[in-house]
C-alpha cells in the first residue's frame, strides 16, 4: 500500500487535484462557441492546420495527430517556420486551429495576418478571450484561468492539459458527426496490435470456394474426403435451402468411430446448431467464440447461410491472438 505521507506522493496528489479542479472549470466554461467551432471544422474541404508555439506547439502536434487518425485530415505547422515559407502549405480551403495560453505569442502574428487576408477560417484556443489571438479568430474557445500545477506558476502544466482536452473534445465531436467507425479507424491504424484488434472477420476468412460443405444425406465416407481436402478439420452441413444446420469435426469422428461410420449419413454424426460469426464482426470476437467453446474453426454466415470459414491459424498469423 502506498505511503500517503510521502512528500513525492503528496506533490503528485496536489498536481492531480489542481488539474482535476481545472477540468471541472473547463466543463463549466464550455459554451455555444464549441458547437460553432465543430461546425466550422466539419465544413472544411481541405485540412485542419493546428499551430502553436513552445509547449502549446507540442499540444498542437498531438491534436493534429488525433484529428488525422479520427477522420479529420490535419497537420501541424510551426508558426516560426510559417513565417519563412510554410504559409504556402495553407490554402483557403483549410482551417486553422491556433493555440496560445496568453493569445499574445509574437510568432503567431504572420500566420494570423495570413488567415485574415485570405479568409482562412481560424479557431483560437486561449486562456480567456481578452487577447489578440481570440479577437482575431472567427471562433474563440476560452480555457479557464486556472492555476498552473507548477508551484512557481510558470511551467505550463494545467494550461496545456486544458488545451489538450479541448482538442480531444473537438476531435471526438467531429468523429461522431462524421459517423467515423471502428472500421474507418482501422484503415488509419493498420500496424501493430491496434491494427490487429480492429481487423474484421471478412478481412481474414476463407471464401465460399474454400468451404468444406456437405448435405445431410451425404455419406460420411464422402464427407471425410471433403474434410481432408479442405484441411479445416471440419465439414459444415447445409440444408437443401443452403442454411448451415450442423457441423462435423475431428472430435465428432473420434467420438463416433465404429465399423459402420463410413456408411452413415452426415446428419447422423453432425453436431447441430453450430457456433458461427458474421463477416462484419471483429476478428477478436471470433477468437473469443473459439476460445469459449474450444474449437479451431468457425463458419462465417450471412442470413444463416455459410459465406466463409475462419481458422485459428488465420488469427495467429494476423496477430489477433
Amino acid at each position: 500500500m502506498a505511503n500517503k505521507t510521502s512528500p513525492h506522493l503528496q506533490s503528485a496528489l496536489e498536481t492531480l487535484k489542481i488539474q482535476r479542479d481545472a477540468l471541472a472549470m473547463l466543463e463549466e466554461a464550455l459554451d455555444n462557441n464549441f458547437g460553432k467551432a465543430v461546425d466550422r471544422l466539419k465544413s472544411v474541404e481541405g485540412r485542419v492546420i493546428v499551430t502553436g508555439m513552445g509547449k502549446s506547439g507540442h499540444i498542437a502536434r498531438k491534436i493534429a495527430a488525433t484529428l488525422a487518425s479520427t477522420g479529420t485530415p490535419a497537420y501541424f505547422v510551426h508558426p516560426a517556420e510559417a513565417s519563412h515559407g510554410d504559409l504556402g502549405m495553407i490554402t483557403p480551403a483549410d482551417a486553422v486551429v491556433a493555440l496560445s495560453k496568453s493569445g499574445e505569442s509574437a510568432e503567431l502574428a504572420d500566420l494570423i495576418e495570413f488567415t485574415r487576408r485570405f479568409a482562412v477560417p481560424m479557431i483560437s484556443i486561449t486562456v480567456g478571450t481578452n487577447n489578440a489571438l481570440a479577437r482575431a479568430a472567427d471562433v474563440a474557445l476560452a480555457l479557464p484561468d486556472a492555476p498552473e500545477a507548477c508551484p512557481n506558476g510558470l511551467a505550463p502544466t494545467t494550461s496545456t492539459t486544458l488545451a489538450l482536452v479541448m482538442g480531444d473534445a473537438l476531435a471526438i465531436a467531429l468523429m461522431q458527426d462524421k459517423g467515423f467507425t471502428d472500421r474507418d479507424f482501422g484503415k488509419f491504424h493498420p500496424g501493430g496490435k491496434l491494427g490487429a484488434k480492429l481487423l474484421k472477420v471478412a478481412d481474414l476468412m476463407h471464401g465460399k470456394d474454400e468451404l468444406p460443405l456437405a448435405y445431410p444425406d451425404t455419406k460420411m465416407a464422402d464427407a471425410i474426403l471433403t474434410m481432408t481436402e479442405k484441411r479445416f478439420g471440419c465439414v459444415g452441413v447445409q440444408s437443401f435451402k443452403g442454411e448451415l444446420i450442423g457441423i462435423v469435426t475431428d472430435g465428432d469422428l473420434r467420438r463416433k468411430m465404429d465399423a459402420g461410420l463410413l456408411e452413415r449419413s452426415v446428419e447422423e454424426v453432425m453436431t447441430g446448431a453450430p457456433r458461427t460469426v458474421e463477416s462484419g464482426a471483429l476478428a477478436a470476437e471470433a477468437l473469443q467464440i473459439m476460445n469459449a467453446v474450444k474449437i479451431t474453426g468457425l463458419f462465417v454466415v450471412e442470413g444463416g447461410k455459410p459465406v466463409g470459414i475462419l481458422h485459428i491459424h488465420d488469427l495467429l498469423r494476423a496477430g489477433v491472438v
